[in-house]
């Protein structure tokens, strides 16, 4: 078992170039098949609703990308006099230290050529690994769509091919188990894509009201990269708390720009995310910390965005053999395992379900079963 675990590993590895763009035009294709069915149902052909559905989210990734590209350069022209600040803050903060603690302060002449070295020493391995990490985006960014397509129109021959290795009195349990799965990766998709939305609005309602240049930017920006567990948000935080405090001169706004992402981080985490996505992907968050950690040994970035949909992917296929359903609730969330569960017919709106989350209180149970009255012993 170990030695295959290991070759398994090492397989992953090395075919990432192969792997990871299968995997992501797997994802998608999941969420864009119940958008291609209901255009097959409005008597659509296959070929053309496939081909507006990859349009469309080509069109969104476009429109997203401009908007960034757009504030990235707004924001180069800036550079300059953001620089001019920092200097002037780099040899206040120096000067201040120097007399508390009694060091010779340097110059930022001196910093800005230890730095240029120490650049040009790694400067080789920088760019090539600019280079190939261009190279893969590229790459992956043309292979996605055709593996989308292919995926999406062959997907009733991929079923009976998948039913081909399954006998016949097990394929309902396989078919119900790619069910569970199509509906896991579909209610995370757009579970995330909603907490992207409502994070995003908290972000720019917080630096705005603290008076952060480009805040919708930063916004948006450090919400698509909570799609990274855990830090994605720290990553996105800390270049608008930078400029902040090289704008204002004060530590406190930087660290009050850091606080708006935290304090949004903790509603999204505790709050958001519970209602939307864990009803579809109940993973405990031991287990999301090590799939993310796994995922980036193994494939980097791309792996750590990955990670939390193939570990409720994974949950599910365990849950549905008898023999590894043990391993499939080591993985899950504490909930799944109460001898009560949640009532099916609990119909209250999102607001109610929030203000439930807020206040800590428990949702509606189901009702216990009711136990057939018990037959009266016959008299002689």
């Amino acid at each position: 078992m170990l030695i295959g675990l290991s070759l398994l590993v090492f397989v992953l590895h090395k075919l990432d170039d192969l792997l990871l763009p299968l995997i992501y035009a797997i994802l998608l294709s999941l969420l864009l098949m119940p958008l291609v069915t209901k255009l097959e149902k409005w008597r659509w052909p296959r070929m053309l609703a496939i081909a507006t559905a990859i349009l469309l989210v080509v069109l969104f990734l476009a429109g997203l990308f401009t908007f960034f590209g757009s504030q990235i350069i707004s924001l180069r022209g800036e550079l300059p006099l953001i620089q001019s600040k920092l200097v002037v803050l780099f040899d206040q903060q120096q000067q201040m230290l120097s007399k508390r603690f009694h060091f010779q302060p340097m110059s930022h002449d001196e910093v800005i050529d230890s730095s240029l070295s120490a650049l040009q020493k790694q400067s080789s391995k920088y760019l090539g690994s600019t280079l190939n990490t261009t190279l893969g985006v590229l790459s992956t960014i043309t292979l996605v769509p055709i593996y989308i397509f292919c995926f999406l129109y062959y997907r009733d021959h991929l079923r009976q091919f998948m039913f081909r290795f399954v006998e016949a009195d097990k394929r309902t349990v396989v078919l119900h188990t790619v069910d569970n799965i199509q509906s896991v990766v579909q209610g995370y998709m757009s579970g995330l894509f909603t907490v992207i939305v409502v994070v995003s609005v908290m972000n720019a309602i917080g630096l705005l009201a603290l008076g952060v240049k480009y805040a919708i930017f930063f916004a948006v920006f450090a919400s698509v990269l909570a799609v990274i567990p855990y830090i994605g948000i720290i990553v996105g935080s800390i270049t608008p708390a930078l400029i902040t405090y090289v704008e204002t001169g004060s530590l406190t706004h930087g660290l009050l720009v850091i606080g708006v992402f935290m304090l949004v981080q903790f509603i999204s985490d505790n709050i958001l995310s519970p209602l939307i996505t864990a009803s579809k992907v109940s993973l405990n968050p031991l287990t999301a910390i090590i799939a993310l950690i796994l995922g980036a040994q193994l494939w980097g970035t791309p792996g750590m965005i990955l990670s939390v949909p193939l570990s409720a992917v994974i949950k599910v296929v365990l849950d549905a053999n008898k023999s590894t359903e043990p391993w499939g609730f080591l993985l899950g969330d504490v909930s799944d395992g109460e001898a009560t569960k949640k009532d099916p017919s609990d119909d209250r709106g999102f607001l109610a379900k929030f203000w439930d989350q807020v206040r800590g209180k428990r949702p509606p149970l189901a009702p216990e079963p009711s136990m057939p009255p018990m037959p009266q012993p016959r008299r002689a």
